[in-house]
């Protein structure tokens, strides 16, 4: 099993550690693209202020992160849990994992990043700032650099097992499973119910895949189809409503009612 989270926006600074090193990442495969996006977005945060707050999406108060964008060869790095912070990582408390979870979590969760592809959550990262839908001077759309890069790296990484496809909607557009692995992959919505009435909600649907994600990690299943992740998820104590196949895979339905 290989479960895609989303990167959060937020992140937190290293204050001390060695500075970036892309051979050291997981998924060599992917270093030409991240050498690519990497000098891009040091080459536009060392450049005029006004034009990088611009295509990075940063206001008045935020354009601090334009110095530690023009600084990331040099920053210090951290775990990749560590560095991404938000609902989705508070929620999935990788520091609080049993060892076993940290194991299994350090093989079977990656995440999908805008600036390095695939991280794993041992990978040594800085802090950075660059959206998901962002457009790079010289490069172009960021997705576009991913969706020609990221395909081998994440069937590499998947196996034979099953894709658990937990991306938000901008970070799946880096890349979708051809029909093949789409018969093995299940991706999972939170739909917050109140009243008889669903609807997804950002919280919930943040807070409750870092539960789902942390949950896996502690039970050790391995459910090889989304029809088996379905009743290890309905085991572990949600409600689960299992769709049928389509081009992207399976999609699950959590179904809360409280966070």
């Amino acid at each position: 099993m290989l479960i895609l989270l989303p990167p959060s926006e937020g992140k937190t600074a290293p204050r001390r550690g060695a500075p970036l090193d892309l051979a050291a990442l997981s998924s060599p495969v992917l270093t030409p693209a991240r050498e690519r996006l990497l000098d891009a977005l040091v080459g536009l945060s060392s450049g005029n202020e006004t034009e990088a707050a611009t295509v990075l999406g940063l206001g008045p108060s935020q354009l601090d992160l334009l110095t530690r964008n023009a600084m990331l060869r040099d920053a210090a790095t951290a775990r990749a849990d560590r560095v991404y912070s938000g609902v989705v990582y508070d929620a999935l408390g990788a520091a609080t994992l049993s060892a076993a979870a940290k194991r299994r979590a350090a093989s079977r969760v990656a995440v999908v990043s805008s600036l390095f592809g695939l991280v794993r959550l041992g990978d040594r990262i800085p802090a950075y700032r660059l959206s998901g839908d962002a457009t790079l001077p010289g490069v172009g759309p960021v997705a576009g650099v991913w969706r020609e890069a990221l395909g081998p790296a994440v069937v590499e990484a998947l196996g034979r097992g099953l894709l658990v496809d937990l991306r938000s909607s901008t970070y799946a557009a880096f890349w979708r499973p051809d029909r093949d692995l789409a018969a093995r992959t299940a991706t999972v919505r939170v739909l917050h119910e109140v009243g008889g009435t669903r609807k997804v909600v950002s919280h919930f649907n943040k807070a409750t895949k870092g539960r789902i994600v942390r949950a896996l990690m502690e039970d050790g299943r391995d459910p090889r189809t989304p029809a088996a992740l379905a009743e290890v998820l309905r085991d572990l104590g949600w409600t689960v409503e299992v769709g049928g196949p389509g081009a992207k895979g399976t999609q699950l339905d959590v179904v809360v009612s409280e966070l």
